[in-house]
């Protein structure tokens, strides 16, 4: 259910041509923020899903600690969100496809269960992946499409 509205919010990036990548924050059963990619419409390197929703999340919870909070995004985490993720404390993250080439989850590095680290993160990943994965495929071969017009 949550993975779908991260989907969803995934899609929402595609209006201004922006990788298709939703995040959704829930807190006892109930979502308290959401967002996606932003990086194009608001040209900031920084403005991924995941940092979007978590700063959103804190604005209504108070406070910068997520402890109480669950975020499911479409992909797994590059290495700057999954520190944001182990900087807010957030206890458990939920993602869609794995990313072979920037994921910072378990796939190139594993920044969200690092023994040296004050925090670890639980990580489920593959939740909906081929669903999250065919958002990414779509949209990169319309833009190489796009390319060779």
């Amino acid at each position: 259910m949550w993975m779908r509205l991260a989907l969803d919010e995934a899609r929402r990036a595609l209006d201004h041509a922006d990788v298709p990548i939703g995040a959704v924050a829930v807190r006892h059963g109930e979502v308290i923020a959401r967002a996606h990619n932003r990086r194009e419409i608001d040209g900031d390197a920084t403005a991924h899903a995941e940092l979007l929703a978590i700063r959103a999340a804190s604005r209504v919870i108070g406070h910068w600690r997520l402890e109480d909070v669950t975020l499911y995004c479409t992909l797994e985490p590059c290495a700057m969100c999954a520190g944001a993720m182990v900087l807010a404390r957030l206890p458990r993250l939920v993602f869609g496809a794995f990313d072979p080439k920037a994921g910072a989850g378990g796939s190139v590095l594993n920044l969200l269960s690092h023994p040296q680290l004050n925090h670890q993160v639980e990580v489920l990943g593959r939740v909906l992946a081929d669903d999250a994965a065919a958002l990414l495929v779509d949209f990169f071969a319309t833009l190489r499409a796009e390319g060779q017009k």
